[in-house]
């Protein structure tokens, strides 16, 4: 089962004077932790090479953002 990403997008302002390309929509991921009020014992948790792979030694705590949409 994978676990909800909470993402979420927003348009930018666009000034007519800007000399590059806009960006007409941005978007963002929340981290899972602003969802979690405090860590819960027991919490299953990555090897040491995973956690390097994934960026948490928890992976409950695996934020799910891509280097495929450059945001991290």
């Amino acid at each position: 089962m994978e676990r909800p990403q909470f993402r979420g997008s927003y348009r930018p302002y666009v000034s007519p004077l800007d000399p590059c390309p806009p960006i007409l929509v941005k978007t963002f991921v929340l981290p899972p932790q602003i969802f979690m009020n405090f860590q819960p014992p027991g919490l299953p948790q990555n090897t040491p090479a995973e956690a390097l792979r994934q960026g948490s030694l928890w992976p409950a705590l695996v934020d799910g953002f891509s280097r495929e949409e450059g945001i991290s």
